[in-house]
């Protein structure tokens, strides 16, 4: 059996329909028993021999000849590694899939296939080199394949920021404590217990077993107490200060901490994993401490990734049991969520 390629498909007749669509899930159905065919899915199969050739103008084409005649070799592994996994998936083309843009394939669930109402992911197709918007990310799973062929998926998903600090109970520190600002942090001096041990601000200036004594905060937590009028600091001096050490980066990792601690996380200081902050999401005391939840990484709106970059933050995040999170910032707009993760379909 062979196809015909012209116009970016491939048109298959004979019993098409009923060996390759109605059997298996390939292509589309065109009138009586003919189908068309994305190119990839006519390589996979002229890869398994279904197909014998494919002819483009007056040239038979086998596996190889087309496959380089289409540049399909990228699709080509995602396309086979999902049906070797027991998947039917279909182009996400106009007029074959609802709601196309985005992604590369739409993937049913095992044992379902285009005439089944479900949908398991919605993928796009990488190579590891390729620079990937941020924006564009939150309802695919991206399949990365690097320069070896070999294939990692990460879901991308736009969750909440929602937590459950203090167990819904917010703690409300005192005001006016006195604080002095230095080089790159704040350090108030008399704190109240509580502000370290129910509202989880700084870290003891004496040390970690230490019980009592002086609460050394960072500029983002200090701005933030600033505000709220809990120190004896002009929250502008802060701000100040906070950008003259790192930018108007400042600014964005101010405004996504503002909005954890509003939705009820705890965030701290990330830097020991490489991101901005962690979270801890059910936090009622220091005592009671549970490991953090999430790592937060803040981006501007407009950023762009590289999936090795990604590959190298979901793969450290996994390692320490903790979720990855960007938080795509503007400085005076609000903030998307994007959290990616390791996938095994």
């Amino acid at each position: 059996m062979q196809g015909t390629f012209e116009d970016g498909v491939v048109r298959v007749g004979g019993d098409a329909r009923q060996r390759f669509y109605d059997a298996r899930g390939y292509g589309r159905p065109l009138s009586g028993n003919r189908i068309e065919l994305a190119p990839v899915e006519a390589a996979h199969l002229l890869f398994r021999g279904d197909l014998d050739a494919v002819v483009a103008g007056d040239d038979p084409l086998d596996f190889r000849t087309f496959l380089v005649a289409t540049d399909t070799a990228l699709a080509f592994v995602v396309y086979k590694d999902l049906r070797d996994r027991g998947f039917y998936l279909s182009p996400a083309r106009d007029g074959w899939v609802d709601d196309p843009d985005g992604a590369d394939f739409v993937v049913y669930p095992r044992g379902s296939g285009p005439e089944d109402d479900a949908v398991a992911y919605r993928l796009r197709v990488a190579g590891e080199r390729e620079s990937i918007p941020a924006a564009t990310l939150g309802d695919v799973t991206l399949a990365v394949v690097d320069e070896e062929g070999e294939l990692t998926y990460l879901e991308t998903a736009r969750p909440a920021a929602d937590g459950d600090a203090d167990g819904g109970e917010r703690y409300d520190p005192p005001t006016d404590l006195d604080a002095a600002l230095l080089a790159d942090r704040a350090v108030v001096w008399e704190p109240p217990a509580a502000l370290y041990d129910r509202g989880f601000y700084g870290q003891r200036l004496l040390g970690r077993n230490a019980e009592t004594g002086p609460l050394q905060l960072s500029l983002v937590e200090a701005a933030y107490l600033a505000r709220r009028g809990t120190l004896d600091l002009a929250e502008p001096r802060v701000v100040e200060r906070g950008r003259t050490v790192e930018g108007q980066r400042f600014d964005r990792r101010l405004r996504a901490y503002a909005a954890l601690r509003a939705a009820g996380s705890v965030p701290k200081s990330g830097f020991k994993f490489g991101a901005d902050f962690r979270t801890y999401d059910a936090f009622t005391t220091v005592e009671e401490m549970d490991h953090s939840a999430r790592l937060i990484r803040v981006v501007a709106p407009d950023h762009t990734f590289l999936p090795r970059d990604l590959s190298l933050d979901v793969r450290l995040a996994g390692g320490v049991r903790k979720r990855m999170v960007f938080a795509l910032t503007d400085v005076n707009e609000g903030i998307d969520w994007l959290s990616v993760a390791r996938l095994t379909p």
